[in-house]
């Protein structure tokens, strides 16, 4: 489906009219249209339903007349008002004019767009605009219908978004904005956003996305990857949320990356390397291919550019049959013909058998410009629940990375250290037993991590409150066990490198 074919929908506020979204957007919060405010109309369970496309739970608890009611209506249900109701609540001719909303029969108006209210970090009333029925990604098989649809928000661009560091930064790129989600975000504490996407309709609901969340205008570039930045531009943030499944061809623009396997996510990665400032960071969402007789993370070390450390998470494995189902039943494949859901599972399974791949991995990859002559990488799985938002706890990761760089053995065993707090110890063991089997140190925050030590790291960790030196707690800790302290300090080392770099313990 061309643009060209598609609804018009309005432009940014243009210099010398009226500003229709301002204008609009006063009229959402007067209505309470926020996310606070459709909770408390909808109730929890009809508020959960509309996360999954589904609208009955919603639509019966929108049957009266408030604004409010007439707003959800509108512009999250797509059901037609009548004009006279909504001129109640919006600047309706100016809207009609603009584009936000068009004439439905004689007496009744319909929104052109979703307008879904999003909560920000910080409280602040946002809007997500996308396509009719997008809101919330491809659910409801919207790509079996139009390639060209911008999507709304789903579960993989809030997990960018939760993972994002949010340090004061002056210059930042999106990536395939898709409805402006990252930027949004971004707009918050970058001094310059620059927000691309190879759709050129993608970039207009963008710029409205932004204006109907009062938040500063992006530059907005069309084209594929980075081919819009411009020579010698470089970013201290660089987020993208690509079109990162694995399929046979390139179907659905939303989605789908075009290229042979996972060579879209490998080629972003390695391309944001030479963009990224000293010190910048540069985090994805990606898939990856676990292939025959390979290991998936030396395939993922081998993307990460020179000049960054690099910290990758896995979060979820899926076999090959299980990807191409969730793809198929994304794109509504599964609702047709069933001899056609055959040939297209067919291509799938077929691209995989000639590439070995036996399974896919989703994750998190987060890239740092550093300095270092020894960069770090750092490839790991952890499919546990995790705290979100995880920005902090990846920021501080790295300032970890940095500090144990420049501690040797010796350095760090004259360095004090904190136990991080709402850190639990869990003694592992047989009934009855005089001593434990081992002990599990576990976060309560952030990675929620859990990692085994034996008892003087256990003991170590306990009595880390800064005010004694690394090497003074071992030597206590050696006369209470009648051990050589010598030899306790040279074993000891890499037991407190591990607990800092998972960040059980910090430097005081």
């Amino acid at each position: 489906m061309s643009t060209s074919s598609l609804p018009t929908l309005p432009a940014a506020p243009a210099p010398g009219r009226p500003d229709v979204t301002a204008r609009l957007r006063d009229a959402l919060l007067g209505a309470s249209f926020t996310a606070d405010g459709l909770l408390e109309l909808l109730g929890a369970p009809a508020y959960a339903a509309l996360a999954r496309s589904e609208t009955v739970p919603a639509l019966r608890a929108t049957r009266g007349d408030t604004p409010l009611e007439v707003l959800v209506r509108l512009f999250l249900l797509q059901q037609p008002v009548l004009h006279a109701r909504v001129a109640d609540v919006l600047p309706v001719d100016a809207c009609l004019e603009s584009g936000w909303l068009v004439r439905s029969g004689t007496d009744e108006v319909a929104a052109t767009v979703d307008v879904r209210p999003y909560g920000g970090p910080d409280g602040e009333d946002w809007f997500i605009v996308s396509d009719l029925g997008c809101a919330v990604g491809g659910a409801g098989g919207i790509g079996s219908r139009d390639e060209g649809v911008v999507l709304g928000v789903g579960g993989a661009s809030t997990t960018l978004a939760g993972i994002t560091v949010r340090t004061p930064v002056g210059s930042a790129l999106d990536l395939g904005t898709g409805s402006g989600i990252q930027a949004l975000h971004a707009a918050q504490h970058a001094t310059r956003v620059t927000a691309t996407d190879l759709n050129p309709r993608a970039l207009h609901i963008t710029a409205l996305t932004l204006a109907l969340s009062g938040a500063p205008a992006a530059d907005l570039r069309e084209g594929s990857l980075f081919k819009p930045v411009k020579q010698g531009e470089t970013y201290d943030l660089v987020v993208s949320n690509p079109p990162f499944v694995i399929s046979p061809g390139a179907r659905l623009t939303y989605r789908d990356g075009g290229m042979g396997g996972d060579d879209l996510c490998r080629s972003v990665v390695q391309g944001a390397g030479e963009l990224l400032n000293e010190g910048g960071f540069a985090q994805f969402l990606a898939n990856w291919q676990h292939v025959a007789g390979e290991d998936w993370q030396d395939r993922l070390r081998s993307w990460v550019p020179r000049g960054c450390d690099a910290w990758i998470v896995q979060r979820e494995v899926q076999d090959v049959t299980q990807y191409a189902e969730l793809w198929l039943r994304d794109a509504g494949d599964h609702r047709g013909d069933p001899a056609e859901y055959q040939a297209l599972y067919d291509a799938w399974l077929d691209e995989f058998e000639t590439r070995k791949v036996r399974a896919v991995g989703f994750g998190w990859i987060t890239l740092r410009r550093t300095g270092s002559a020894e960069p770090s990488i750092t490839v790991e799985e952890w499919p546990h629940p995790v705290e979100q938002p995880l920005g902090d706890t990846v920021r501080a990761h790295f300032e970890r990375l940095d500090y144990l760089r420049a501690h040797d053995d010796a350095a760090l065993l004259e360095s004090h250290f904190k136990l991080v707090p709402e850190i639990v110890q869990e003694q592992v063991g047989l009934p009855g037993a005089e001593d434990p089997e081992h002990v599990v140190l576990r976060q309560h925050r952030g990675m929620r991590r859990a990692t085994k030590v034996d008892t003087v790291g256990a003991g170590f960790a306990g009595v880390c409150d800064g005010s004694l030196s690394a090497g003074r707690i071992l030597d206590a800790i050696a006369q209470l066990m009648d051990e050589d302290p010598v030899l306790l300090r040279d074993r000891t080392p890499a037991q407190i490198r591990l607990l800092v770099e998972q960040g059980f313990l910090e430097p005081a």
